[in-house]
């Protein structure tokens, strides 16, 4: 099998007695890393050392010129001495130089098999050197002096050198020895003339005579012993001034004593360290460092900085992570000071307002202010007051704001535009400079942005009236605040419970007190010209509770007031809304402008005189004009919007009708006000509480963001710090915030709330296994649009039809293959199979059934599969013509089974007749599913309904019930009550489908 190789060597894997030897042999000495192949010739690399040697100088004469220009230090040295160091090799002999020079040292490690690291740490050595001394003329090539080395990181290589098994010798019996830290004071001891002051020089804790030590720059020291053969060097703990090794001492006589002790002694401390080695002079505490920040200001308003110490040999400096949390980020190095720094006038305005007070409120931290004036930036305690007065148009109130900082008066006007343009302060007409920074100005201008409407002509703003429900949020921001008369009686109305209102004589109903509740809060609305959303469950009267508003309002209102309530409705249901008016309400006028079978009279003329005026979406986008013209001229005195979930769409025609018409009183009617996201609930409300709300844009920004955004905890794990609560605690309070608003002008009720007589629900999910052929055809269709769709997913705004497109063809799939194609009509369909054996047991039993299906092609299909068993079935599809003698034949009997698909039949049915319900294929919208289970279970139910949904096993159709659990939480968060998820459908949502 070949032999045990090296620990880093790859070969054949076999168990080895040699494996402890292995084992230990990673356990040894860290292996020098370089690059492949670097390891230089065979055998153990040859280890380096820094040779150290105290050089005297030699003088220059014309006969020396080229030669060297140092020599070892003898006793009697009379020259200059410098700390001359050079590398040397180990050899038998012991250490030598050899053929190592600083020259030629990058470039012999492979011949003379240097140890790897100690070669690469030798040329950073050499290379720091090189960067700090530029070579010139008659400079010893042998020898690098450290004493010249102005750079202190020369100490961390050293430290550096000793770890990676780099000694410092000397020649011959001399030594060489790196100490830990070195200190230099002036040393005040008491004399028999007075007082001896004088340099004293410790190496750890050791006194050294400074006769003996040079300085290297100001960092740090050497020094010889008796011989200057013998050398220690150790750098400083803080930078030194390196003349004080060569003052020499000097006596203060007594009757001085008091000027040294008062007057020099304190200004020797703020540049020396002061010390009594014998403690016969009482010396005070070091003051601690001093850090100053200079700043000249130029006179275009620009600024330089420059930082520097003072007080260095004091205590301890200033903590450096305040002075890093008052600077702007990266400002502050990883060691030593910050490089000087020029600033523009913009940003010399940052650092006056943000940094410059931060700084000077720190310890120990002083900022020197030089060249021109310095600009002055506000920074007091703002003052407001907020005004609300009546204007022409009685749906408006003037919003006035005056706000007051340090004496002077801030226009609101610029104010807002600063800070709603993102601006940092706003200069004033005294010169000086507003910051923009303080909560409460931020917190202003966003609750104006939110409650107003800007118009780029005016200087003021308007304030809708359904945001006098949010008149407190003024109040708790402003220090005062005058409202007008009919401000404050709208805001009181508004936050009081509706007043009780008599049921109306002329309807033919007994409203249940859920009901009664509902009349008196659409009549509270209607006395105070708003609007709102009756969002109650489905099948809880929804219809009933608007046409009881209507003759409450035919009953009341004088008779020159009285105007028509213009009911919009699905086409499905507008029939239905004139069949409930005949109904419930047979005094009212009722109008129908719905379709070809509509009276072909102008509009105009239809609405003349009537009480109730129902149209279809269909025909108000046909008929825009005419309907804006009669909204306009005041013809409407309120527009009902049925199952306003049509209107969802804020991009949409059909929208955008809807808010052209204009009429004050705008109820949206809709048990699922929201369906998919947020900015669905915002466009039903912008057009049945115009203003509640700011700008779809902001609205995403102020809510959608938090709310639909990540789910809770998707930073979780190393790293994530406080983010999964901070973004918890914000989505929490953005939810709080939206429900608050809403909560005047949003009714909804839910059937277990209002209606427990109801029979019991109960809903099964049936998990339907594929025939083989079935399943093999699905799996292979999968792979091949899951392939497909992952490279279109990250672009999924531009791909979006394809991929729908690609989701459908699955879901088809999965119901029937013959869906997909007609060549596979003979591959069994297991959920055929069993809807329809269960659809034969059920009717045996007398029981009748509502069958959805999304698709009207596979209600086609079960209605083929029906009549073999002699199942007498009805279809509603959206192409059905007579809808109503489809729906009567079902409620007659005629028909025991009812094939209906959801866009067609999925709303404003009412079908208690049914007691099972079928969903053949999940949708990803709850609400629609949720919406057509209460065609059967709702009001007039007298019988347990049993819900049950085919699902195919191991298809997207289980998928696509998770994403609808979803859908559902994130609205019992806003509508109902729970945490908030996301909602939309998202390219994750769809990986997730495909996974």
């Amino acid at each position: 099998m070949g032999e045990v190789r090296g620990v880093w060597q790859r070969g054949p894997v076999r168990a080895d007695d040699g494996w402890r030897e292995a084992l230990d042999g990673l356990l040894g000495p860290r292996a020098a890393t370089g690059p492949a192949g670097a390891g230089g010739s065979a055998g153990a690399a040859v280890p380096l050392a820094l040779q150290v040697q105290a050089r005297e100088l030699l003088p220059r004469t014309a006969h020396r010129w080229n030669g060297p220009t140092t020599r070892a230090a003898a006793d009697d040295a009379v020259g200059g001495l410098r700390l001359g160091v050079r590398p040397v090799a180990r050899t038998e002999k012991g250490w030598a130089r050899g053929a190592l020079t600083w020259q030629s040292l990058p470039h012999v490690r492979n011949r003379l098999n240097l140890d790897v690291a100690q070669h690469r740490w030798a040329c950073e050595l050499g290379a720091l050197y090189r960067a700090a001394v530029p070579a010139a003329a008659g400079q010893d090539p042998d020898w690098l002096f450290l004493d010249e080395a102005p750079n202190p990181l020369v100490w961390e290589l050293l430290v550096q050198g000793e770890a990676l098994g780099v000694p410092l010798v000397a020649p011959g019996n001399g030594s060489a020895r790196l100490a830990g830290e070195a200190s230099l004071a002036l040393d005040a001891v008491r004399v028999a003339e007075g007082f001896r002051v004088a340099p004293r020089l410790t190496v750890d804790g050791e006194p050294v005579p400074v006769e003996r030590a040079h300085a290297v720059g100001d960092h740090g020291v050497w020094a010889v012993g008796a011989s200057p053969a013998h050398v220690v060097l150790a750098p400083f703990a803080a930078r030194v001034d390196p003349a004080l090794l060569a003052r020499d001492p000097l006596v203060v006589p007594e009757e001085a004593a008091a000027e040294l002790r008062e007057r020099w002694l304190p200004a020797l401390q703020d540049r020396f360290a002061v010390v009594s080695s014998d403690g016969s002079v009482p010396v005070a505490a070091p003051r601690p460092p001093l850090l100053v920040l200079a700043v000249r200001t130029a006179e275009d308003g620009g600024a330089t900085l420059t930082w520097r110490w003072e007080r260095v040999h004091g205590g301890p400096p200033p903590a450096r992570d305040d002075v890093i949390a008052a600077l702007p980020e990266g400002w502050w190095p990883s060691r030593g000071l910050p490089a000087p720094r020029a600033l523009d006038a913009e940003a010399a305005l940052d650092l006056a307002a943000d940094v410059l007070p931060a700084l000077a409120a720190l310890p120990d931290v002083a900022v020197e202010r030089l060249g021109a004036p310095a600009p002055v930036v506000v920074t007091g305690e703002p003052v407001i007051d907020v005004t609300v007065a009546p204007t022409e148009r009685n749906d408006w109130f003037d919003l006035g704001v005056t706000v007051t900082v340090d004496g002077r008066d801030i226009p609101f006007g610029p104010l807002f535009a600063a800070i709603a343009g993102g601006k940092r302060r706003l200069p004033l007409v005294d010169g000086t400079f507003l910051s923009l920074a303080h909560p409460r100005l931020r917190a202003l201008v966003d609750l104006v942005e939110e409650s107003a409407e800007i118009p780029e002509w005016a200087s003021g703003f308007v304030v809708p009236r359904p945001r006098a429900a949010q008149w407190t949020e003024f109040e708790d921001l402003a220090d005062s605040t005058e409202e007008a008369v009919e401000w404050r009686a709208l805001r009181d109305a508004v936050s009081a419970p509706p007043t009780a209102v008599p049921a109306p004589a002329g309807l033919h109903a007994v409203l249940r007190p859920y009901q009664q509740e509902g009349l008196e809060w659409l009549a509270f609305l209607w006395r105070h010209e708003l609007g709102g959303v009756l969002a109650d469950d489905m099948g809880l009267g929804k219809t009933l509770q608007c046409l009881a508003l209507a003759q409450h309002v035919h009953e009341t209102a004088p008779e020159g007031e009285r105007r028509p309530i213009l009911i919009v409705a699905p086409t499905s249901v507008a029939s239905n809304w004139v069949a409930e008016a005949a109904r419930f309400a047979p005094g009212l006028d009722v109008r129908r402008v719905v379709d070809a079978d509509s009276p072909k009279a102008p509009i105009a003329d239809l609405v003349a005189g009537a009480d109730l005026v129902v149209t279809t979406y269909a025909r108000l986008r046909l008929d825009a004009t005419a309907f804006t013209r009669l909204a306009r001229d005041g013809a409407f005195s309120a527009l009902v919007l049925d199952e306003a979930q049509a209107v969802k769409n804020a991009t949409a025609r059909t929208h955008a009708v809807a808010r052209d018409l204009r009429i004050r009183r705008t109820i949206a009617v809709t048990g699922t006000p929201l369906e998919n996201s947020l900015t669905e609930l915002h466009a039903i409300l912008a057009l049945s509480t115009p203003g509640l709300f700011p700008s779809v844009r902001r609205f995403r920004e102020e809510y959608v963001r938090p709310i639909e955004g990540q789910r809770a905890g998707y930073t979780e794990g190393v790293g994530a710090g406080n983010a999964p609560e901070a973004n918890a605690a914000h989505r929490a309070e953005r939810l709080a915030r939206l429900r608050a608003r809403m909560r005047p002008f949003v009714l909804r009720r839910t059937k277990e709330q209002v209606a427990p007589e109801l029979p019991p629900i109960e809903e099964q999910v049936l998990s339907v296994d594929l025939s083989p052929d079935h399943r093999a055809l699905y799996d292979v269709t999968l792979q091949r649009e899951r392939r497909k769709l992952f490279g279109l997913l990250p672009d999924m705004d531009r791909n979006r039809f394809i991929v729908l497109r690609s989701l459908t063809l699955l879901r088809l799939l999965a119901l029937d293959a013959a869906l997909i194609d007609a060549e596979h009509d003979g591959v069994r369909s297991s959920k055929l199979d069993l809807l329809a054996d269960e659809l034969v047991e059920a009717l045996a039993e007398g029981r009748r059934a509502l069958v959805f299906s999304q698709f009207p092609s596979y209600l086609r299909l079960v209605g083929a599969r029906l009549e073999e068993e002699g199942v007498p079935w009805t279809l509603l599809e959206g192409g059905t013509r007579d809808r109503d003698a489809v729906i009567e034949r079902f409620r007659t009997g005629e028909a025991a089974v009812f094939l209906i698909s959801l866009k067609a039949g999925g709303f404003g049915l009412n079908l208690t007749e049914a007691d099972l319900v079928y969903l053949l294929d999940p949708w990803w919208n709850p609400a629609a599913e949720a919406q057509a289970i209460d065609r059967a279970h709702r009001i007039g139910q007298d019988k347990p309904v049993t819900v049950r949904r085919l699902v195919a096993a191991g298809t997207i159709e289980e998928k696509v019930l998770a994403l609808q659990q979803r859908k559902q939480d994130l609205f019992d968060a806003v509508v109902d009550d729970g945490e908030p998820f996301s909602a939309a459908l998202t390219a994750d949502d769809v990986r997730d489908l495909l996974a």
